[in-house]
C-alpha cells in the first residue's frame, strides 16, 4: 500500500504548517489582547464613565473590540506574506474565501475573549485564563497532531474549540482551493461559538451594571 499526497507531493512540512499557524498567532492575540484591554478598563474606572452614557452593553462591547478585528487583518496578511516568500506556501483558494474565514474566526475568539473578560476581575487573572484556553486549542485542533489519530473523546472535545474549524477551513481553502460553501459547516460552527460567547457576555456584562 503507497500513501498519495495529493495537496503536498513534496511533503513539506510548511505547507500544513504555515496556515495552522494564523488560526494559532490569532488565538494568542486575539483572546489576550481583548480579555486584558477589557478588564483594564475597568480596573481604570473608563467603564464606569462609559455606563452613565446611553450606551447599550452590545454596543459597548462591539466598540472595544472593532479595533482588534483590524490588527487580526493585519496579523494574516504578515503571515501569508511571510508564508509565501520564504516558505513557499500556495495559496490554491480565492483570497475573498481566505479572508472571509479569517475574519469569522477573529470575530470567535474576540467573542471568547470578551467572555472571559466578565470573569476576571484582574488583568492577571485574564491572562491566566486566556493561556488556559490555549493549550488545548492547539493541541487538539490538528494543528500538531493528525485529528483523525486522536481519541474519540479527545476529538469530540476539539470540535467545540473554533481553532479546529479554522484549521479545517484555512488549510482547505489555502491548498484544496475549497470555496466557503465546500466548508459551510466549519463556517457554521465558528459562528455559533461567537454568538454563544457574545451572548453569554452580554448577559453577564448588563448583570454587573445591574
Amino acid at each position: 500500500m503507497s500513501v498519495v499526497a495529493f495537496y503536498n507531493p513534496e511533503r513539506r512540512s510548511a505547507i500544513n504548517t504555515v496556515p495552522g499557524l494564523i488560526g494559532v498567532i490569532l488565538t494568542m492575540t486575539m483572546v489576550l489582547f481583548t480579555a486584558v484591554a477589557i478588564v483594564r478598563e475597568r480596573e481604570r474606572g473608563n467603564l464606569e464613565l462609559l455606563i452613565t452614557t446611553p450606551v447599550r452593553p452590545i454596543e459597548l462591547i462591539a466598540g472595544k473590540v472593532l479595533p482588534f478585528v483590524l490588527i487580526g487583518l493585519v496579523q494574516t496578511t504578515v503571515v501569508l506574506t511571510l508564508g509565501m516568500l520564504v516558505f513557499h506556501v500556495p495559496i490554491r483558494g480565492g483570497l475573498l474565501q481566505l479572508y472571509t474565514a479569517a475574519l469569522t474566526y477573529i470575530v470567535a475568539a474576540l467573542s471568547l475573549g470578551v467572555f472571559i473578560s466578565t470573569f476576571a476581575k484582574t488583568q492577571f487573572q485574564a491572562m491566566q485564563v486566556a493561556f488556559f484556553t490555549f493549550l488545548p486549542q492547539i493541541l487538539l485542533s490538528g494543528f500538531m497532531f493528525p485529528f483523525a489519530g486522536m481519541p474519540v473523546a479527545a476529538q469530540w472535545f476539539a470540535e467545540i474549540l473554533p481553532l479546529t474549524h479554522f484549521v479545517r477551513l484555512v488549510r482547505g481553502i489555502m491548498l484544496r482551493a475549497a470555496t466557503l460553501t465546500d466548508l459551510r459547516n466549519e463556517v457554521f460552527a465558528l459562528l455559533g461559538f461567537a454568538f454563544v460567547m457574545m451572548s453569554l457576555a452580554v448577559l453577564r456584562f448588563r448583570k454587573r451594571l445591574d
